[in-house]
């Protein structure tokens, strides 16, 4: 690579990452990875692939629309996350806290965790239903988890770096799930087959909502990024949108796009998520939840 087109990736891969990290990102980052001490996932577990991957763009959108769709935590969102209000800082909270448990050390995952369930705490309402809801319910954090997970892995296996088998994907989810139960969630999924069927039984629950809808218009036709990068913005929402169930489309009122959409959809989610890798750098040089350097000891732990 050409030392100008090497100045150029470094230039655009370092305006992403404090996009998506937030404006302490770079100090963030070096904190997490540089810090000694044992991690919760040994490098090159599952979890740290997936976490670490470009795929995460899509995930995390196909996340929101998925985690909507329950009345009661599109309710907590709405009234509490402040996700139109400041969209960037909230994901940079988000991006943190992954970077964090997935990267970071045991204690500071720990510390990063009882942070979030103190806030929790904080958090309860109503839905315009009539039904209360405490962001610390064990299982409104279960469904949290469950699209997140389903999400992620999902992303992955469409636009990952490599391929993730039957077995890697099952060691996925089952180290996502130490951070759900720390959380407090109850009843987590730890194989992909656990994960399928914890969807299947929030089916009756999930249905479609005023603020859901809104919040999917938001995200898919209102993003709050510039004109420049509408492009590259617009073929990471059809990326999530194509990857939905058919059944969240309609709920949500999205069209859900048939052979030759998807494919359409599939070529330009795999195209901008080859863009942002390449901008991102090279394989472990940097991270997309981390977004930063691997630990530096081998002294992780799972």
């Amino acid at each position: 690579m050409s030392l100008g087109l090497s100045t150029l990736r470094d230039r655009a891969g370092t305006q992403l990452f404090l996009r998506v990290a937030g404006p302490d990102g770079l100090a963030q980052r070096d904190r997490i990875h540089g810090t000694p001490g044992p991690r919760w996932y040994l490098p090159g577990s599952p979890i740290r692939t997936v976490h670490g991957d470009a795929s995460m763009f899509v995930g995390g959108m196909r996340a929101l629309l998925l985690q909507s769709l329950h009345p009661a935590a599109m309710a907590a969102v709405a009234a509490h996350s402040g996700y139109k209000g400041d969209p960037w800082g909230r994901l940079a909270r988000t991006s943190t806290f992954l970077a964090v448990t997935t990267f970071g050390t045991a204690d500071d995952a720990e510390a990063a965790i009882a942070r979030v369930r103190e806030v929790h705490e904080r958090i309860t309402g109503t839905t315009h239903e009539g039904i209360a809801y405490a962001a610390g319910d064990p299982e409104l954090l279960r469904w949290v988890h469950v699209a997140e997970a389903d999400s992620f892995l999902r992303a992955y296996r469409l636009y990952g770096q490599r391929p993730i088998d039957a077995v890697d994907a099952d060691r996925y989810v089952e180290q996502a799930a130490r951070v759900a139960v720390a959380l407090g969630a109850e009843r987590v999924p730890t194989s992909v087959a656990e994960l399928a069927l914890a969807l299947r039984e929030f089916r009756p629950v999930l249905g479609p909502s005023a603020a859901a809808r809104e919040a999917a218009d938001f995200l898919l036709h209102e993003p709050p990024v510039p004109w420049s990068l509408r492009p590259a913005y617009s073929s990471l929402a059809r990326a999530a949108v194509a990857s939905l169930p058919l059944w969240a489309c309609e709920q949500l009122g999205v069209r859900h796009p048939g052979p030759v959409g998807r494919a359409g959809a599939r070529l330009a989610g795999g195209t901008v998520t080859r863009m942002i890798r390449w901008m991102l750098g090279p394989d472990d040089a940097r991270r997309v939840a981390g977004a930063g350097r691997p630990a530096p000891s081998d002294d992780a732990r799972r």
